[in-house]
């Protein structure tokens, strides 16, 4: 989106720690390594992003599900494209969820 982003990941484990590495400085290395990039592309420096991020936890297939289903079609309900495909900006990773239901 041309003002903010959306992201679904899954964080790694630090095996060393024994623990899920922080969203925040997970966040914190997107953050910088996206700002750097843009700000020698565009030749200017400065902040890039906000410092705050939102996050929320999905905790089932069907909320995956349905995030995944609102995320790509963000720039579709913006007028920015007539389909989640034709969106230059928009990446989905083929996966398929073995918790979804079976079709029938």
């Amino acid at each position: 989106m041309p003002d903010h982003v959306h992201m679904i990941f899954t964080p790694l484990v630090d095996y060393e720690r024994m623990e899920v590495f922080s969203l925040a400085k997970i966040m914190d290395a997107i953050k910088g390594a996206s700002a750097h990039k843009v700000n020698k592309i565009k030749g200017r420096k400065g902040r890039l992003w906000q410092p705050e991020s939102f996050d929320h936890v999905l905790r089932s297939s069907e909320s995956l599900d349905a995030k995944v289903e609102y995320l790509l079609d963000n720039p579709v309900r913006r007028g920015l494209a007539r389909h989640w495909r034709d969106y230059p900006w928009v990446w989905k990773k083929e996966f398929e969820n073995p918790f979804a239901p079976a079709e029938f």
